[in-house]
């Protein structure tokens, strides 16, 4: 039988999103590219998520997703696993929900020393109860977690990779420094895509959990194109603090040194949830719902969410819903899909040829150089133009480097994981000149 009960969440604001997307869909003429809503970082019992995969890929398509890509931790939802159906971090309380929601014919379980086990069902047997073509996919990722070991004494740093359309298990790779375990584990990604031939691309998750990934260590990364500047983990600290830069501004430094010195190609921001906590919905646990990307091809597939990513043909999302951006003529135009009574302001943000290259370290209070990132002129990632309102473009002059959009409302958001959170979007950078 199914059920809504497992998804108690709040849903204020939903039907004018999904009413937005419905209309954008529904203006292009079948085989166009259009919009498709996915989320990419997304945890089950198979590793510390805290539910039953079926249950989680049923929230996702209940609720408009296109798609959605599981990422545990080191493992590929595949091959047998069994767990206690109590003393797990989803508990009774998720598989009693399971079994509600899917039924006993479904819900494999097994008696063993006296403790009820239930098996965890993979991909490739539960892809095709929710798989629709043009409406609902599933992709397998995984998120490779490294860490560095800077010595005796000192605390280890997370190096969080994930992988999208993964066709293989990818075990975490070491390394001598926070740049070389980065390297290492994106490096194997591509090593997998070229030897196999699947489309796939590694992404690097949450630069600041623990403030382990500086702009210096993620700069000189050739093959890792994309990064999340939003995630939904209340553990991430996107903004930053006084000592940290927020994910925006490692973004900004990036691509500045990348297109202006290092003759590289730009790097994407991705908003991805890092769905854990599936029963209980508050800003202090990591819930489904709150990151996504909308990527724009013309079918749903796997590869082709890949190809179009990789294209740069995709925005990142906290909430905002854009109609169109497009790049045409020098000129970047963005239409967004307003709901009544709110408002919509639009930050053309770039980083313009010849800017200020001089950094300084960050000190403690002993004068000692901190592990972070570094201070930069405010020339990198500075506002070059703000429009209010539902509509805005901005005209290439041809010194900038790159311009990329950040479009935030004036609405806040349902089940923030801060106190304060707007709705937002981010475009990705359009290189100068184009």
């Amino acid at each position: 039988m199914r059920t809504n009960k497992p998804f108690e969440t709040p849903r204020r604001g939903l039907p004018s999103v999904i009413l937005a997307l419905l209309l954008a869909v529904s203006s292009l003429s079948a085989g166009e590219a259009r919009w498709w809503k996915g989320n990419l970082h997304t945890h089950s019992l198979w590793s510390d998520g805290d539910d039953y995969p079926e249950s989680i890929a049923a929230w996702y398509k209940e609720r408009g997703y296109n798609f959605l890509m599981f990422t545990d931790h080191n493992v590929l939802s595949a091959g047998e696993r069994w767990i206690d159906a109590e003393k797990n971090k989803g508990g009774k309380i998720a598989f009693d929900k399971y079994v509600e929601q899917f039924g006993d014919g479904w819900v494999e379980t097994r008696m063993k020393d006296d403790h009820r086990q239930a098996r965890l069902r993979g991909l490739a047997e539960f892809r095709g109860k929710f798989e629709e073509r043009g409406r609902f996919l599933l992709i397998q990722g995984e998120e490779i977690t490294a860490r560095y070991l800077p010595g005796p004494g000192k605390p280890s740093l997370p190096v969080h990779v994930n992988a999208t359309n993964l066709k293989e298990l990818i075990i975490p790779q070491s390394g001598s420094s926070v740049a070389d375990v980065l390297r290492k584990n994106v490096d194997a990604v591509i090593d997998q895509r070229e030897r196999t031939g699947q489309p796939m691309f590694p992404h690097l998750n949450h630069p600041n959990f623990f403030y382990a990934v500086t702009a210096e260590d993620l700069m000189k990364i050739a093959n890792e194109r994309f990064f999340e500047v939003y995630n939904g983990h209340p553990m991430v600290h996107n903004e930053g603090d006084e000592t940290h830069a927020g994910t925006e501004r490692i973004w900004d430094i990036v691509n500045a040194f990348r297109l202006g010195e290092l003759g590289m190609k730009p790097l994407f921001g991705l908003a991805t949830d890092d769905g854990h906590s599936y029963h209980a919905f508050d800003s202090k646990k990591s819930n489904p719902g709150r990151g996504w990307v909308m990527v724009r091809a013309g079918k749903l597939t796997a590869n082709g969410m890949v190809e179009a990513i990789e294209a740069g043909e995709f925005y990142a999302s906290s909430g905002v819903v854009l109609d169109d951006v497009k790049v045409n003529g020098g000129k970047i135009s963005i239409r967004i899909a307003a709901e009544p009574g709110v408002a919509y302001t639009t930050r053309f943000i770039g980083t313009k040829k010849g800017f200020d290259r001089v950094s300084k370290p960050v000190l403690d209070k002993e004068g000692e150089e901190q592990r972070v990132t570094r201070r930069y002129s405010d020339e990198i990632g500075a506002v070059l133009k703000e429009v209010e309102g539902t509509q805005a473009e901005y005209r290439l002059t041809g010194d900038e480097l790159y311009v990329r959009a950040v479009i935030e409302s004036s609405k806040k958001k349902e089940n923030p994981y801060r106190a304060g959170e707007l709705e937002t979007a981010w475009t990705q950078p359009v290189v100068g000149g184009k």
